[in-house]
């Protein structure tokens, strides 16, 4: 079909007004699903490769010569950020039209909510946790807002696919399709699919329509990637002599307890450009952010470093965005993954990495946010490490994250393998969310009709009726939930106070959080403050804690210099086996791969050297000295850690194993009786027997993962543990083939 002649004539004019000369493969191929047939469509192209326009031109199209009393397009997306992003591009596309563009988030003012409220049509974007108390606090306004929606749209689709709040999304999706009377079609838009049919599937869970991924062939890709590691102190991997004064020249005395020469690295080749600084952590990201503008100060530098994490304040992540698209600025931001997806954050010149992300998906992302105009993306990894002590055992002399970024680059380059989805098989906590979301919007009804409602959810479909059962005694008997003399459910006092709670909106994990102010501006949130009078790191910078208001959780203080950890709460990483077995390759490889710089590859060359004298990575156990062992399993977290459970309850009586300790998912290090080959023979006698997943978990033990765990009964927070958390089939397969 010829696509342009099928756009409106407000879309043909804005590809005239852009000198577009022809359209993108991607962009051809969603044309011709959208307008030639009734599909879902799940579009997975490479970064920048223009998949937004590729769904909207037609959409636009679509709803621009039948407008409508209703919002007509739904579009949600993880972030406020690339809310507000994609609202201002789709505003600019949609000026000369009467197509109204929304948005409704945390930060949007109710004057404009009400507009909305008052008069929808258009577009309307959302973030999960605005929709689901939309859900909630305009259930009755669902059928009159949304009658006439005819597309979903599910930007940064990979977000969604292996969390709770995919299944939170897509079952508020259900929900607003049954209580509207309407059946949308759901176009799922990511650069990081690796396994199309399995995103579709999940894109299309529920839908009464087909779901298809069209294939185009993408230009090929050029990247500019570089590797380097770094020892904290001197002497580095590749040379004795390895100065920190060729990279920042110190102008203070107080300059040698600066000199890290990975930040300094990072310092010297930001100057002059505009780049991300990626971490995997809030409180790494605080860390990095203050090393760097304290060598600023040292330098008699301008400071040039912005931050963007969650825990600031929407002023403050929007100042770091604005800087960033600003063409004229070289500023340097340190960001998290706040800043890994869609935001067109204009013309970034590199992103660095510091150390391995978690992920295959995450890599591509960040390296994704440049070469957005033109120019090929750019990513340099900066992998830090300590200098090990004389006696250091075997497994820390590993540079683990070293490893892990080459086989995140190594899987892509040689297999395009990117995480496929993880449909959580029993996800009880999202269970006892979408009840009690159910109850509160919609009042009143049979446990049955309750039933029908919530277990019909496709994310649910392996959660039988007994579970269920079994779930909705406990919220009766703690008061989550209360019987009325009709014999219907409603929620209880308890449960009131949970879902009354705004934070109630959002499955994923929250901490207890105090709002952080100096003067009149706010800074952002914090965990656990300290007493007043110590410091606190927060916006990149340093603070006194003045006052505690703990009634309002508000925490007042004043700038000071220097620099201190921050703390935002944990941050667990879920390490896929695919990933592992490709660390294992590399230490068996010859291969010096061509992004590696000098220092990366004398410090792989070292660690091929230590590992081979000790017989590793053929070898799985190694011997420490005496009776103590190294344990090498190369699997997954959750594989890893299902393995750990049948050594430490399994297998510890026969082998007398003691001193156990592990570091997840690399090692395992412990004493025991037992030789090497009495160990493996052990081992997989055990891994062999058919036994209950529940067998390895402890007796007293309630294994809390979720944020919701709280409010479920004992014995279903422990089976969720044992079939969804503990991937027993992975460790058994791991097992069997030692």
């Amino acid at each position: 079909m010829d696509v342009f002649d099928h756009y409106a004539p407000f879309i043909q004019n804005y590809i005239y007004e852009h000198n577009w000369q022809t359209l993108r493969p991607i962009q051809v191929a969603a044309a011709e699903e959208i307008f030639e047939t009734d599909h879902n469509v799940l579009l997975s192209a490479s970064t920048a490769s223009g998949k937004t326009e590729a769904a909207f031109f037609p959409i636009l199209s679509e709803i621009y010569e039948e407008p409508s009393d209703s919002i007509q397009v739904l579009y949600i997306a993880p972030l406020k950020a690339l809310i507000n992003d994609q609202y201002d591009r789709l505003t600019d596309l949609c000026v000369d039209t009467n197509i109204k563009v929304w948005r409704w988030h945390g930060d949007v003012a109710q004057s404009q909510k009400r507009r909305m409220l008052k008069k929808p049509s258009g577009i309307l974007q959302i973030t999960p946790e605005s929709l689901e108390s939309f859900m909630i606090n305009k259930h009755m306004d669902i059928p009159r807002l949304f009658h006439g929606l005819k597309f979903i749209v599910v930007d940064e689709l990979h977000s969604f696919l292996r969390s709770d709040r995919g299944g939170q999304t897509f079952s508020l999706i259900e929900r607003i399709s049954k209580l509207a009377n309407i059946n949308p079609r759901r176009i799922g838009l990511s650069a990081t699919i690796g396994n199309l049919d399995a995103a579709s599937k999940f894109l299309g869970a529920g839908s009464r329509h087909a779901t298809v991924a069209p294939k185009v062939q993408n230009d090929r890709q050029v990247w500019r990637l570089s590797m380097e590691h770094f020892y904290q102190t001197n002497p580095q991997a590749a040379s004795e002599d390895f100065d920190p004064a060729e990279i920042v020249e110190p102008k203070t005395d107080k300059a040698p307890a600066l000199a890290d020469p990975g930040i300094g690295y990072i310092f010297e080749h930001t100057r002059g450009k505009k780049c991300l600084v990626f971490t995997n952590s809030r409180e790494e990201c605080e860390a990095v952010c203050q090393e760097l503008r304290e060598y600023c100060r040292y330098n008699h530098e301008p400071d040039r470093f912005l931050i963007h994490h969650g825990n600031l304040s929407p002023a403050l992540r929007e100042t770091a965005e604005q800087a960033m698209k600003d063409e004229d600025s070289y500023m340097t931001t340190c960001a998290t993954a706040t800043l890994e997806l869609g935001i067109d954050i204009g013309k970034l010149e590199s992103a660095f990495q510091i150390d391995a992300p978690f992920t295959v998906s995450g890599f591509l992302q960040r390296m994704g946010r440049t070469g957005r105009r033109g120019d090929p993306p750019e990513m340099h990894f900066v992998m830090r490490e300590e200098h090990p002590e004389s006696r250091t055992m075997l497994p820390d002399l590993i540079p683990w994250s070293l490893l892990q970024g080459i086989a995140l680059v190594q899987l892509y380059i040689e297999e395009k393998w990117v995480e496929p989805p993880e449909p959580n098989r029993l996800p009880y906590s999202l269970l006892y969310h979408q009840t009690m979301s159910t109850l509160a919007s919609s009042g009143e009804m049979t446990p049955a009709e309750l039933a029908s409602r919530v277990l019909t959810l496709s994310y649910f479909h392996n959660v039988s009726q007994d579970d269920y059962k079994v779930l909705l005694r406990h919220l009766l008997k703690t008061d989550q939930i209360q019987r009325t003399e009709n014999g219907g459910l409603i929620l209880g006092l308890a449960g009131e106070r949970v879902v009354n709670n705004f934070k109630f909106y959002a499955v994923f994990q929250e901490n207890e959080e105090f709002s952080v102010h100096a003067g009149s501006e706010e800074l952002g949130t914090i965990v656990k403050p300290p007493p007043v009078g110590d410091k606190i790191a927060i916006a990149g910078r340093v603070w006194v804690v003045e006052y505690i208001d703990r009634k309002r959780h508000q925490v007042y203080c004043h700038g000071v210099e220097g620099r201190i950890p921050a703390y935002f709460g944990d941050v667990p990483g879920n390490i896929h086996p695919h990933i592992l077995h490709r660390m294992r390759k590399i230490l068996n490889e010859k291969t010096m791969y061509p992004y590696l710089m000098k220092n990366a590859k004398a410090r792989l060359t070292q660690v091929r050297d230590t590992c081979n004298i000790a017989g590793l990575p053929q070898k799985q156990l190694i011997n420490l000295g005496g009776k103590m062992w190294a344990f090498f399993p190369w699997t997954g977290s959750y594989a890893f850690l299902a393995l750990e459970r049948l050594i430490r309850i399994k297998c510890s009586d026969r082998l007398n194993l003691r001193g156990f300790n592990s570091s997840r998912p690399y090692y395992m290090e412990f004493a025991m009786d037992a030789t090497e080959e009495e160990f493996f023979k052990i081992l997989k006698e055990e891994a062999a027997k058919d036994f209950n997943p529940m067998d390895l978990v402890y007796p007293k033990e309630v294994p809390v993962f979720d944020k919701y765990d709280e409010y479920l009964p004992d014995e279903l927070i422990r089976k969720e543990f044992a079939e969804s958390v503990l991937d027993v089939k992975e460790m058994k397969g791991c097992v069997a083939q030692m």
